[in-house]
């Protein structure tokens, strides 16, 4: 089901790469094209991200049984790099872009996403590139356990990533002499370098909640299995002709031994 899944949320960003890529607005034919604005940047960024689990999913189905450790190693490599993905790139970044942009188009729409771009972008499209990208990207953390690398390297690797866009940003507006969103026309360059520190404060942020996140899911689902397991043991040491304080005292007496 989960492998059905992944299939169909590639898919569905495909189709939403494509539609958008196939409107013609003028901020496309400009120096930077869509590359200049976060929204499409993360939908690449999924689109891979699932591609990679797609592929993940076909390598582990060939190189079930079949003994090659060369495969087996190759088939690790893939889910490092699917497992990098998630943690750095596709959850902080994903995550980020959807409450940003409603956060700011629910304070002031022109800001972000003015009316004007409604006779380019249909309803549908705007929430497959705004809305549906959280919970798409919650299903695969809920779904399927993620390895997060070390905490420095992966702050490191989202501060790299955070900066380096707030850097083609500002050499975007260096060379067309506009920003790419309304909203930095109308601040100070006091205001937009706040804004830019706190942008990448907060995709730190975005990167330690997915990994509390990924723990908090696993390892509750994990204690639950556990937890699961030594009940069927207690129930197997229970006899039928117990009393009722016989069973009692067992149930208690596990529940002591196990912490519960």
């Amino acid at each position: 089901m989960t492998k059905v899944l992944r299939v169909a949320i590639l898919l569905s960003y495909c189709s939403i790469l494509c539609n958008y890529k196939a409107i013609e607005m003028p901020s496309h034919q400009t120096y930077g094209g869509s590359w200049k604005f976060l929204t499409f940047i993360d939908l690449v960024i999924q689109a891979v991200f699932f591609g990679i689990c797609v592929l993940t999913d076909l390598s582990s189905l060939l190189t079930r049984g079949s003994g090659n450790q060369e495969q087996e190693r190759q088939l690790k490599k893939l889910i490092s790099l699917r497992d990098w993905m998630l943690a750095v790139l596709a959850f902080p970044v994903g995550v980020f872009v959807v409450s940003v942009f409603w956060t700011i188009y629910a304070c002031d729409r022109e800001m972000i996403y003015p009316k004007l771009l409604d006779n380019f972008i249909p309803g549908w499209l705007n929430h497959g590139m705004h809305t549906t990208v959280l919970p798409f990207i919650l299903i695969e953390m809920r779904t399927s356990h993620h390895q997060y690398p070390s905490r420095s390297s992966g702050l490191t690797a989202i501060c790299t990533f955070s900066v380096g866009y707030i850097l083609w940003v500002c050499w975007v507006h260096h060379v067309t002499g506009m920003w790419v969103y309304p909203f930095l026309e109308h601040i100070g360059p006091g205001a937009r370098i706040i804004f830019f520190g706190s942008t990448t404060i907060l995709m730190n942020f975005l990167y330690l909640l997915g990994e509390v996140l990924n723990n908090y899911i696993w390892d509750t689902q994990r204690i639950s299995e556990e937890s699961h397991h030594h009940i069927i043991s207690t129930s197997e040491c229970l006899w039928p002709n117990d009393s009722p304080v016989t069973v009692l005292f067992k149930v208690r007496r596990w529940q002591r031994g196990t912490g519960l």
